[in-house]
């Protein structure tokens, strides 16, 4: 999942100080665990013992720091050679890499088993088409209560965007979801439908949950499963949609049937499928949310990276949870069955790794950083794209798995954490972030490579070579740094006419009310000035953005207009929402572009009398002109001149340029 430029993207939700460091540590110095391989279908057991051991000398030897445990395998002194793999039809033009095998594989059922996913009887390399996936998992639900199917509402081409809810009760309302008091985590797959993985894992999971000897993992907490959520766009599938990744052999698209990113949708909401996520999200009121994604960019280690929120955002309670308790029992999870676990990675440069890493403070047209606004502890999985999927898949399950084991032992902690934030109510928001290195960096478990003429683009490429490589104490820049800050408002005002806004406001969540009656009151009103608005559309919208200044002003608010008290626990949303220089603001996304249109004029011939007459009373606006005058560009301006006139007159239109939401201190 691509979040910038290929050479400007971020390692989101590390934490800034002691515990950035701490966590940097945990990611460069865990043990590859010897995986102990029992197969029962694909994989040999002798070979997957023998590749495991090899790989395991790879990695203790590239990392310096790995304890002696860790390197002092039966076969330690086998190398092995990195090779091309042959399996996908991108495998010839994709760096070559050193065969996996890890403990994970035992969770694998034959091909020719009854329960066996799609995925299992492809021998990991296949994943089923949109009516498979509902069909296989339809005769797993049939097998029992514990499984409830729901529909979230149609995607733009008619499909269901079906959501299982798993339970030990076999709820499928979510009143009586709420009622049991067990967490409940909400995992979803296929936000860019090519990036699968998940779908793949959940299936397993609840096989084995359901057919296997894993149902206790329900006992202490539920589980909502939305397999498939860009249902049209994982219908556009082929094996050529995305050419850095290593399977499956037919992937989906990036984008929805309308073009759009849904993982850039959070904040404005303009698709079908993330509005019926939004209302989902507020009626199941799940405890943790998981969007499963698969990366672009650069060669290393590690194969299932993950991250959340920062330490400086606006669920702190929520950062330390899931830092402290949540990834040191994920880590260990995926380290015991041969996995690599780390931080989402992303190089401040491509082509030179020693430039650093970057940290990125997600906005909320993210799915973490929209967790982080409505304080839902969010977690972005981004598996390695030149991982095998299965590989990729194995490694989802095994944290999917222990996601249920952590938050059901911890639900105390993690709910109380959830509510520390909700009514949090900080007194300044940071709307922007600005980066500075930390002080302390990363032992970073990268890939090797090198740099080659290239006689087609005629520039430098890189060539990673498929070895392992320490890069130690690689540098850190992280956006840490508050930059754009505001009070907080007691409330917001919307007039009533601005129904499209107030939709999307109540779409999220967001509490409110309105006036019953003619209101005066004392505000406060941004004027806006120097619009920009974008050359091009981006997600289907022409954004803009523009200078504010914030003045008083009394004045009375019509009956009908919409209050929005921040005192609520959806108020930091409420306030990243219509902030105007906050980059998700619904102001920056478009929604107020009439604002910038000027609909009434004055001709040069009315101006003339008018200019006089005002300055003949006002001796004030004569020196002021006159000092105008001094500026010669405004001197030599005929057109400037009478604008002058015009905006200082009665008739000028009072409301251009005036931001139509009040704020109340």
């Amino acid at each position: 999942m691509r979040l910038f430029s290929p050479s400007v993207i971020a390692i989101a939700c590390l934490s800034a100080g002691s515990l950035f460091t701490a966590q940097l540590a945990v990611a460069a110095n865990t043990e590859v665990a010897q995986p102990e391989v029992t197969t029962t279908g694909a994989a040999n057991a002798e070979v997957a013992n023998t590749e495991a051991a090899k790989t395991d000398a790879v990695n203790a030897s590239a990392d310096s720091s790995a304890s002696p445990a860790a390197v002092a395998t039966p076969s330690a002194a086998v190398t092995a050679t990195p090779t091309r793999a042959n399996t996908f039809v991108n495998d010839t033009i994709l760096p070559p890499s050193i065969t996996w095998h890890g403990g994970s594989e035992a969770l694998l059922l034959s091909a020719d088993n009854e329960w066996a996913t799609p995925f299992e009887q492809s021998n990991g390399t296949e994943s089923p088409s949109y009516d498979d996936t509902i069909t296989w998992l339809d005769r797993l639900a049939a097998e029992t209560t514990k499984l409830q199917k729901v529909s979230l509402g149609k995607s733009p081409q008619g499909r269901d965007i079906w959501m299982y809810v798993a339970s030990s009760e076999g709820i499928n309302e979510s009143a009586r979801l709420k009622q049991n008091t067990k967490p409940t985590i909400l995992v979803q797959a296929g936000i860019h439908a090519g990036e699968i993985d998940g779908k793949d894992a959940g299936m397993m999971l609840l096989r084995d949950i359901i057919k296997g000897d894993k149902s206790d993992l329900l006992e202490k907490a539920n589980l909502l499963f939305v397999p498939m959520f860009s249902v049209d766009a994982h219908e556009r599938s082929g094996e050529f949609n995305r050419v850095n990744q290593r399977g499956p052999v037919n992937m989906g698209w990036r984008t929805n049937a309308n073009n759009l990113n849904l993982n850039r949708d959070y904040a404005k909401a303009d698709t079908l499928e993330m509005q019926h996520m939004l209302r989902a999200i507020n009626v199941w009121q799940p405890d943790l949310y998981i969007d499963v994604h698969v990366t672009d960019g650069i060669d290393y280690q590690y194969d299932i990276t993950f991250g959340y929120n920062l330490a400086q955002g606006l669920s702190p309670a929520s950062f330390r949870w899931l830092e402290n308790s949540y990834r040191p029992a994920v880590e260990a999870a995926l380290t015991a069955q041969g996995h690599i676990p780390g931080p989402l990675i992303f190089a401040v440069d491509n082509t030179d790794i020693t430039k650093g890493m970057s940290l990125w403070n997600p906005s909320p047209r993210f799915s973490n950083g929209y967790g982080d606004a409505r304080h839902l502890p969010t977690i972005l999985i981004e598996n390695h794209s030149l991982k095998p999927f299965k590989q990729r898949v194995l490694g989802t399950y095994v944290m999917l798995e222990q996601t249920l084991k952590t938050v059901g032992d911890q639900a105390t902690k993690l709910k109380s954490a959830i509510q520390e934030d909700k009514y949090r109510a900080s007194p300044l928001i940071t709307l922007t972030w600005k980066s500075a290195p930390l002080a302390k960096g990363w032992d970073f478990k990268g890939i090797d490579y090198k740099l080659e003429q290239s006689p087609i683009s005629g520039t430098e490429v890189v060539r990673w070579t498929g070895e392992p490589k320490l890069y130690p104490n690689l540098a850190v820049i992280a956006e840490t740094v508050p930059d754009i800050k505001v009070t907080r408002p007691s409330a917001y005002y919307i007039p009533a006419q601005w129904t499209q806004v107030i939709d999307r406001l109540n779409l999220h969540g967001i509490r409110m009310t309105r006036l019953s009656k003619p209101t005066e009151l004392k505000l406060q009103q941004y004027s806006l000035s120097n619009p920009v608005f974008n050359t091009k559309a981006f997600e289907g919208r022409l954004t803009v953005k523009a200078d504010s200044t914030l003045a008083k002003l009394t004045t009375t608010l019509p009956a009908g207009t919409v209050k929005i008290s921040t005192d609520q626990p959806l108020g930091d949303l409420a306030i990243l929402l219509l902030e105007p220089q906050s980059p998700d603001s619904l102001l920056q996304w478009g929604f107020f572009n009439p604002i910038f249109t000027r609909t009434e004029y004055i001709e040069d011939y009315a101006v003339e009398p008018l200019a006089t007459k005002m300055l003949k009373e006002d001796p004030k606006l004569q020196a002021e002109f006159n000092k105008a005058l001094e500026n010669p560009e405004f001197a030599a301006d005929p057109e400037a001149r009478l604008r002058w006139f015009y905006e200082r007159s009665p008739y000028y239109d009072n409301q251009y340029l005036k931001y139509p939401v009040y704020r109340s201190r």
